[in-house]
């Protein structure tokens, strides 16, 4: 599942993974539709835009992490991940990907 807030996002990113061979489950625009659709789809992975407008994704995977959703959560943005590394690291993502480097290899990567 990815959520971002940018729709053009949203869908570049599900043609890409979905052509290496990845199923996109959902998408979400916001963080109240994001953990709605967590709740319901139960993704094997939730892709989380750090910057989601007025909302933050870090405080999006904290509070589902604190509401105990067990999906790993990897968090990516269009900024440099060492512009968030302390964010990063505090957080209960299991990491980054820039946008520029998304990918199944990518999220794989950080999985295992």
């Amino acid at each position: 599942m990815i959520v971002d807030d940018s729709r053009r996002f949203l869908d570049a990113a599900r043609g890409l993974l979905v052509r290496e061979g990845v199923t996109v489950v959902g998408t979400a625009t916001t963080t109240a539709e994001a953990a709605n659709l967590i709740g319901r789809l139960r993704p094997d992975v939730v892709l989380v835009d750090i910057d989601l407008g007025g909302e933050s994704g870090f405080d999006l995977i904290t509070r589902l992490h604190a509401d105990g959703e067990s999906s790993p959560m990897i968090l990516i943005s269009s900024h440099a991940e060492q512009d968030y590394a302390d964010l990063i690291a505090a957080s209960p993502a299991i990491g980054f990907v820039a946008k520029t480097s998304l990918s199944a290899g990518a999220i794989r990567r950080l999985l295992s």
